[in-house]
């Protein structure tokens, strides 16, 4: 046991120093590794540390919680697909918001006398967490397709949430004022759930990337409180450090799209327009399909080709294929790039995971800032599964809902080639004016399937 208040001091501030050198690390894709490896150690000393204090009992209710926690996530790290790393992430925040929502709950039953500082804390931590728990959960049903990805919208629903939201806070402020029972902070964290649900229901999944670390935010939040609830300086210092990187991470996503967090949250964005995905037609333009083989000369005698991922590649779980495709090319003299928009896929940065698990060079990888000066040079713009983020209407239809929002300038480029199942429009719920440029041809299809038919293709020249 460690009865030294210095020693304790010293070792937390050892995992603190984990924490913060593990995000500043995890800002470079070449020291993500080492980052991840510095907060899993700084993480392990603050458990230890915590386990070896003084007054610690229950070891039995410990390892078995332990143990299964452990399970949870070894199984989750060696099992769960790349494809489906939102999905996790989605869980663990909310496992995340759960715990906090549980430990105030139990520091409550535990008050002699509500009221005061502490409450203040236990009433934020029940309240933040049980929203991040409960949106949480929506948007692991949505990003695994149990619950429609277009928004859920119902009439006056935004002021159906003011109302649960001014209900659960009520709670609150009764729970501070002094109230006493464990009924006030039941009925607290059953107001904050119904909201979490609420809340997360009418955001579309084009969004995801955004209420993902909106979520994580209000999770590192809430386990900030915890600490003080528990008096703990590592978790109040660990949470805010969740609570602010999540913070800046959501405002960048927004930023990305060219929206506000308000928009993002209440504008229920998403909904198919009326007249999507009709007529195929524009000033007598027409879609043009076109075959594996005719692909395949234009990607085996270009000088430069710019692959442009997508959320349709994630689902075709084609990342190894697409960067065999790109070996077989540079094979051939072509120079072969990655252009990656920051809120492609579900999740921030999910192209990057999904490229970097099939080994695709750090190098080879540019974000839109630093590619689109690049695609008037090019001769093949390949997009695979990419829609919205590819879209010129963002650029010139103002009447468009995505209208401002940075896009990638794929209408640039020589030559466009989309990979797509179909004609059906992407999360914005319209349609692509890009697929009618007359640079533009498409390979309809799987996009694994069509990958490695253009593989066999142009080893075949």
């Amino acid at each position: 046991m460690i009865s030294d208040p210095n020693v304790v001091t010293l070792l937390y501030l050892v995992s603190i120093v984990c924490f913060v050198l593990a995000l500043r690390f995890l800002s470079s894709p070449k020291h993500a590794r080492r980052g991840n490896w510095l907060g899993g150690v700084g993480m392990i000393v603050a458990i230890a540390t915590t386990l070896l204090l003084e007054g610690i009992g229950n070891w039995v209710l410990i390892a078995v919680g332990a143990a299964i926690g452990s399970a949870v996530g070894f199984v989750g790290a060696r099992k769960v697909k790349m494809t489906a790393m939102p999905q996790m992430v989605a869980l663990f925040n909310g496992v995340g918001g759960g715990a906090a929502a549980l430990v105030a709950l139990a520091e409550w039953h535990k008050t002699a006398s509500p009221g005061g500082s502490e409450t203040v804390s236990i009433v934020l931590s029940a309240l933040i967490g049980s929203i991040s728990f409960a949106g949480s959960l929506v948007a692991f049903g949505k990003l695994q397709e149990l619950v429609s990805g277009r928004p859920i919208v119902f009439p006056a629903q935004n002021v159906v949430d003011v109302i649960v939201l001014a209900a659960a806070a009520a709670f609150g402020i009764a729970a501070v004022a002094g109230a006493s029972g464990d009924w006030v902070l039941f009925a607290l964290i059953l107001l904050a759930l119904l909201f979490g649900v609420m809340f997360v229901l009418p955001i579309g999944g084009a969004d995801m990337p955004v209420v993902i670390s909106l979520l994580n935010a209000f999770t590192g939040v809430a386990a900030s409180a915890t600490g003080f609830v528990l008096d703990s300086t590592v978790l109040i210092v660990a949470g805010m450090l969740v609570g602010a990187s999540g913070t800046l991470l959501t405002l960048l996503m927004a930023k990305a799209m060219n929206r506000s967090i308000t928009n993002v949250v209440f504008g229920a964005f998403g909904q198919v327009q009326a007249g999507a995905g009709g007529a195929r037609t524009d000033d007598g333009r027409t879609v043009r399909a076109t075959t594996p083989q005719d692909v395949a000369v234009q990607l085996s005698f270009a000088r430069k080709v710019i692959v442009v991922p997508g959320y349709g590649m994630a689902v075709a779980q084609a990342q190894h294929d697409v960067r065999q495709l790109a070996d077989v090319l540079e094979e051939r003299g072509v120079d072969v790039k990655y252009a990656i928009h920051p809120v492609a896929g579900r999740m921030p940065g999910h192209m990057n995971v999904l490229l970097a698990e099939a080994n695709v060079p750090y190098t080879q990888l540019f974000e839109m800032d630093e590619i689109n000066p690049e695609f008037a040079q090019t001769d093949v713009a390949l997009v695979i599964g990419a829609n919205d983020v590819t879209n010129p209407a963002a650029r010139s239809d103002t009447s468009s809902p995505i209208y401002g929002m940075p896009i990638l300038d794929v209408d640039k480029a020589a030559s466009i080639v989309v990979l797509k199942r179909s004609m059906r429009p992407g999360f914005a719920g319209i349609d692509n004016e890009l697929y009618l440029d007359p640079k533009t041809t498409m390979l309809f299809g799987d996009a694994k399937d069509s990958v490695l038919k253009l593989i066999s293709a142009v080893k075949a020249l």
